[in-house]
């Protein structure tokens, strides 16, 4: 049997590293988006639209 040589090229594991880090902060940033947006949606209704879907004013930090 042919010995195979199964290693990576130098640098690939250290590319695939920084890609690896470049996407799950890509991922954090629309997930922090995400909760900014939507604590700014609800930021703008009033006591009595917040009331209506069982939130209060104070509540809205706390809903993600």
């Amino acid at each position: 049997m042919a010995n195979v040589n199964v290693s990576a090229p130098v640098g690939a594991v250290s590319i695939f590293r920084v890609v690896d880090l470049a996407l799950a902060l890509k991922e954090k940033l629309a997930a922090w988006n995400e909760v900014r947006l939507t604590r700014r949606a609800l930021s703008e209704l009033n006591d009595a639209q917040l009331a209506d879907i069982g939130l209060s004013r104070h509540q809205i930090k706390d809903v993600i």
